[in-house]
Protein backbone atom coordinates (compact mmCIF):
# COMPACT_ATOMS: atom_id res chain seq x y z
CA UNK A 1 0.00 0.00 0.00
CA UNK A 2 1.23 3.05 -1.09
CA UNK A 3 2.41 6.35 1.67
CA UNK A 4 -0.84 8.24 0.71
CA UNK A 5 -3.46 5.58 0.24
CA UNK A 6 -1.99 4.53 3.80
CA UNK A 7 -2.75 7.70 5.37
CA UNK A 8 -6.33 8.15 3.60
CA UNK A 9 -7.09 4.54 5.51
CA UNK A 10 -6.25 5.89 8.54
CA UNK A 11 -8.01 9.31 8.18
CA UNK A 12 -11.17 7.23 6.88
CA UNK A 13 -11.25 5.25 9.77
CA UNK A 14 -10.46 8.15 11.96
CA UNK A 15 -13.98 9.65 10.52
CA UNK A 16 -15.98 6.51 11.03
CA UNK A 17 -14.67 5.55 14.43
CA UNK A 18 -13.54 8.94 16.22
CA UNK A 19 -10.37 7.32 17.28
CA UNK A 20 -7.78 4.91 16.42
CA UNK A 21 -5.38 2.73 17.86
CA UNK A 22 -1.59 2.52 16.85
CA UNK A 23 -1.47 -1.15 17.74
CA UNK A 24 -4.77 -2.23 15.88
CA UNK A 25 -4.25 -0.02 12.18
CA UNK A 26 -0.87 -2.21 12.72
CA UNK A 27 -2.28 -4.78 12.42
CA UNK A 28 -4.51 -3.97 10.06
CA UNK A 29 -2.64 -2.49 7.26
CA UNK A 30 -0.05 -5.70 7.93
CA UNK A 31 3.29 -2.95 8.97
CA UNK A 32 5.30 -2.06 12.40
CA UNK A 33 3.88 0.01 14.88
CA UNK A 34 6.41 2.41 14.22
CA UNK A 35 5.81 3.15 10.57
CA UNK A 36 2.09 3.98 11.89
CA UNK A 37 3.27 5.93 14.41
CA UNK A 38 5.50 8.31 11.37
CA UNK A 39 2.32 8.84 9.47
CA UNK A 40 0.22 9.83 12.76
CA UNK A 41 2.58 12.36 13.29
CA UNK A 42 2.96 13.46 9.95
CA UNK A 43 -0.48 13.85 9.94
CA UNK A 44 -0.56 15.67 13.03
CA UNK A 45 1.64 18.00 11.61
CA UNK A 46 -0.31 18.73 8.71
CA UNK A 47 -3.60 19.48 11.14
CA UNK A 48 -5.75 16.69 10.32
CA UNK A 49 -6.09 14.89 13.66
CA UNK A 50 -5.03 15.19 17.25
CA UNK A 51 -2.15 12.29 18.34
CA UNK A 52 -2.66 10.98 21.48
CA UNK A 53 -1.14 8.21 23.42
CA UNK A 54 -1.42 5.01 21.79
CA UNK A 55 -3.03 6.85 18.51
CA UNK A 56 -5.32 9.66 17.62
CA UNK A 57 -8.40 11.51 17.80
CA UNK A 58 -10.01 14.05 15.73
CA UNK A 59 -9.37 17.56 15.40
CA UNK A 60 -11.18 18.81 18.42
CA UNK A 61 -11.84 22.62 17.88
CA UNK A 62 -12.37 22.01 14.32
CA UNK A 63 -15.55 22.87 12.84
CA UNK A 64 -17.56 20.33 11.18
CA UNK A 65 -19.14 23.56 9.01
CA UNK A 66 -17.05 26.45 7.39
CA UNK A 67 -21.38 27.62 7.82
CA UNK A 68 -24.07 27.70 10.77
CA UNK A 69 -26.47 25.43 8.23
CA UNK A 70 -28.75 23.25 9.83
CA UNK A 71 -28.34 19.52 8.13
CA UNK A 72 -31.47 17.51 8.49
CA UNK A 73 -30.87 13.34 9.12
CA UNK A 74 -27.09 14.31 9.28
CA UNK A 75 -26.70 10.42 10.24
CA UNK A 76 -28.25 9.06 7.64
CA UNK A 77 -26.41 11.16 5.24
CA UNK A 78 -22.94 10.43 6.65
CA UNK A 79 -23.78 6.73 5.70
CA UNK A 80 -24.70 7.95 2.24
CA UNK A 81 -21.54 9.65 2.11
CA UNK A 82 -19.12 6.83 3.64
CA UNK A 83 -20.89 4.10 0.97
CA UNK A 84 -19.88 7.31 -1.86
CA UNK A 85 -16.14 7.35 -0.78
CA UNK A 86 -15.66 3.92 -2.93
CA UNK A 87 -15.99 5.53 -5.80
CA UNK A 88 -13.15 8.48 -5.41
CA UNK A 89 -9.50 7.71 -6.58
CA UNK A 90 -6.77 10.15 -7.10
CA UNK A 91 -6.83 12.08 -10.53
CA UNK A 92 -10.51 11.90 -11.05
CA UNK A 93 -12.35 15.31 -12.50
CA UNK A 94 -15.01 15.39 -10.14
CA UNK A 95 -18.43 17.88 -10.27
CA UNK A 96 -20.50 18.51 -7.08
CA UNK A 97 -24.05 19.79 -6.56
CA UNK A 98 -25.30 21.59 -4.23
CA UNK A 99 -27.35 20.21 -1.68
CA UNK A 100 -26.66 19.13 2.66
CA UNK A 101 -25.53 15.59 1.12
CA UNK A 102 -23.24 16.45 -0.43
CA UNK A 103 -21.99 18.76 1.49
CA UNK A 104 -21.61 16.18 4.27
CA UNK A 105 -19.98 13.84 1.84
CA UNK A 106 -17.22 16.69 1.04
CA UNK A 107 -16.49 16.62 4.81
CA UNK A 108 -15.77 12.89 4.24
CA UNK A 109 -13.19 12.93 1.61
CA UNK A 110 -9.97 11.67 2.57
CA UNK A 111 -8.10 14.70 3.11
CA UNK A 112 -5.24 13.75 1.22
CA UNK A 113 -7.18 12.88 -2.28
CA UNK A 114 -5.78 14.51 -5.12
CA UNK A 115 -7.99 15.18 -7.71
CA UNK A 116 -9.63 18.33 -9.58
CA UNK A 117 -13.29 19.59 -7.90
CA UNK A 118 -16.04 21.68 -9.62
CA UNK A 119 -18.76 22.74 -7.19
CA UNK A 120 -21.22 25.42 -7.76
CA UNK A 121 -22.07 25.11 -4.18
CA UNK A 122 -20.64 28.28 -1.98
CA UNK A 123 -20.32 25.85 1.24
CA UNK A 124 -19.28 23.11 -0.63
CA UNK A 125 -16.19 25.03 -1.90
CA UNK A 126 -15.40 26.86 1.28
CA UNK A 127 -15.28 22.97 3.04
CA UNK A 128 -12.94 21.72 -0.06
CA UNK A 129 -11.07 24.85 0.18
CA UNK A 130 -9.43 23.22 2.96
CA UNK A 131 -7.90 20.25 0.81
CA UNK A 132 -4.60 20.87 0.34
CA UNK A 133 -4.49 17.90 -2.56
CA UNK A 134 -7.86 19.09 -4.22
CA UNK A 135 -7.55 21.61 -7.24
CA UNK A 136 -10.88 23.84 -6.40
CA UNK A 137 -12.80 25.50 -9.13
CA UNK A 138 -15.79 27.49 -7.67
CA UNK A 139 -18.36 28.05 -10.69
CA UNK A 140 -18.78 31.67 -10.30
CA UNK A 141 -22.71 33.17 -11.29
CA UNK A 142 -25.85 34.85 -9.73
CA UNK A 143 -26.36 33.50 -6.14
CA UNK A 144 -29.57 31.86 -5.12
CA UNK A 145 -29.11 32.73 -1.74
CA UNK A 146 -31.04 30.28 0.00
CA UNK A 147 -29.24 27.57 -1.69
CA UNK A 148 -26.11 28.98 -1.69
CA UNK A 149 -25.31 27.94 -5.08
CA UNK A 150 -24.79 30.25 -8.17
CA UNK A 151 -27.24 29.93 -11.19
CA UNK A 152 -27.20 31.55 -14.56
CA UNK A 153 -25.54 31.41 -17.98
CA UNK A 154 -22.12 31.75 -16.83
CA UNK A 155 -22.52 28.71 -15.04
CA UNK A 156 -23.71 27.23 -18.00
CA UNK A 157 -21.36 28.37 -20.08
CA UNK A 158 -18.01 26.83 -17.56
CA UNK A 159 -20.06 23.04 -17.46
CA UNK A 160 -20.42 23.10 -21.56
CA UNK A 161 -16.23 23.21 -21.38
CA UNK A 162 -15.91 20.87 -19.03
CA UNK A 163 -15.06 16.52 -19.18
CA UNK A 164 -15.65 14.96 -15.88
CA UNK A 165 -15.04 11.53 -14.56
CA UNK A 166 -18.13 11.69 -12.33
CA UNK A 167 -21.01 14.08 -10.79
CA UNK A 168 -22.41 13.62 -7.48
CA UNK A 169 -25.79 15.10 -7.76
CA UNK A 170 -28.07 15.99 -5.06
CA UNK A 171 -32.04 15.42 -5.84
CA UNK A 172 -35.04 17.40 -4.43
CA UNK A 173 -37.25 13.89 -6.11
CA UNK A 174 -36.62 10.80 -8.12
CA UNK A 175 -38.91 8.26 -9.23
CA UNK A 176 -38.52 5.57 -11.81
CA UNK A 177 -41.31 7.17 -14.42
CA UNK A 178 -40.27 10.76 -14.00
CA UNK A 179 -36.77 10.28 -13.25
CA UNK A 180 -34.72 13.27 -11.36
CA UNK A 181 -37.10 16.35 -10.29
CA UNK A 182 -35.95 19.69 -9.01
CA UNK A 183 -38.10 22.50 -7.24
CA UNK A 184 -36.58 25.31 -8.73
CA UNK A 185 -36.21 25.52 -12.77
CA UNK A 186 -33.23 27.50 -12.62
CA UNK A 187 -31.15 24.60 -10.93
CA UNK A 188 -32.41 22.14 -13.10
CA UNK A 189 -30.95 23.72 -15.89
CA UNK A 190 -27.91 23.63 -14.25
CA UNK A 191 -27.98 19.76 -13.61
CA UNK A 192 -28.54 19.23 -17.00
CA UNK A 193 -25.51 20.76 -18.06
CA UNK A 194 -23.62 18.64 -15.10
CA UNK A 195 -25.11 15.77 -16.60
CA UNK A 196 -23.98 16.63 -19.85
CA UNK A 197 -20.14 17.40 -18.51
CA UNK A 198 -20.04 13.91 -16.61
CA UNK A 199 -18.70 10.50 -17.93
CA UNK A 200 -20.71 8.87 -14.93
CA UNK A 201 -23.76 10.16 -12.66
CA UNK A 202 -24.11 9.49 -8.92
CA UNK A 203 -27.44 10.56 -7.60
CA UNK A 204 -27.10 10.70 -3.51
CA UNK A 205 -30.18 11.33 -1.41
CA UNK A 206 -31.78 10.13 1.82
CA UNK A 207 -35.01 7.39 1.28
CA UNK A 208 -37.61 9.86 1.67
CA UNK A 209 -36.76 11.78 -1.58
CA UNK A 210 -37.40 8.22 -3.20
CA UNK A 211 -40.44 7.83 -5.33
CA UNK A 212 -41.81 12.01 -5.34
CA UNK A 213 -41.36 14.31 -7.70
CA UNK A 214 -40.93 17.96 -7.92
CA UNK A 215 -42.04 20.76 -11.13
CA UNK A 216 -39.18 20.90 -13.17
CA UNK A 217 -37.26 17.86 -14.89
CA UNK A 218 -33.40 16.89 -14.31
CA UNK A 219 -33.24 13.71 -16.34
CA UNK A 220 -34.67 10.21 -16.51
CA UNK A 221 -34.00 7.43 -14.76
CA UNK A 222 -31.26 5.91 -17.67
CA UNK A 223 -28.81 8.53 -17.33
CA UNK A 224 -28.21 7.88 -13.80
CA UNK A 225 -25.15 5.38 -13.12
CA UNK A 226 -25.52 4.97 -9.68
CA UNK A 227 -28.20 5.62 -6.80
CA UNK A 228 -26.28 5.87 -3.39
CA UNK A 229 -28.78 6.07 -0.55
CA UNK A 230 -29.30 5.39 3.51
CA UNK A 231 -30.86 2.15 2.65
CA UNK A 232 -29.77 -1.03 1.93
CA UNK A 233 -29.20 -2.12 -1.49
CA UNK A 234 -31.06 -4.92 -1.52
CA UNK A 235 -34.29 -2.78 0.18
CA UNK A 236 -37.64 -3.77 -2.07
CA UNK A 237 -37.99 0.31 -2.42
CA UNK A 238 -35.09 0.38 -4.57
CA UNK A 239 -35.95 -2.68 -6.63
CA UNK A 240 -37.69 -0.86 -8.90
CA UNK A 241 -34.61 1.36 -9.62
CA UNK A 242 -32.55 -2.16 -10.04
CA UNK A 243 -34.87 -3.45 -12.93
CA UNK A 244 -34.58 0.10 -14.56
CA UNK A 245 -30.78 -0.29 -14.69
CA UNK A 246 -29.17 1.67 -12.11
CA UNK A 247 -26.41 0.46 -9.84
CA UNK A 248 -27.15 1.20 -5.83
CA UNK A 249 -24.89 0.98 -2.87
Amino acid sequence: MLKVERRNFIMAKLTEEQRVNTIELAEVLGLSEDTIRRDLLKLHEKGLLEKVYGGAIPILHKEKSVFDIVISNEKKKTAIGLKALSLLHDGQVIIMSGGTTNLVFSKLIPPLLSATVYTYSLPIAMQLSQYQNIDLIFIGGKMQKNAMVTIGIDVLQVLSKIKADICFMGASSINVEQGLTEVGYEVSIVKKAMLEASDKVVSMFTADKLNSKSPHAVCGINLLNTIVTDLNPNDTLLQSYKDAGVAII
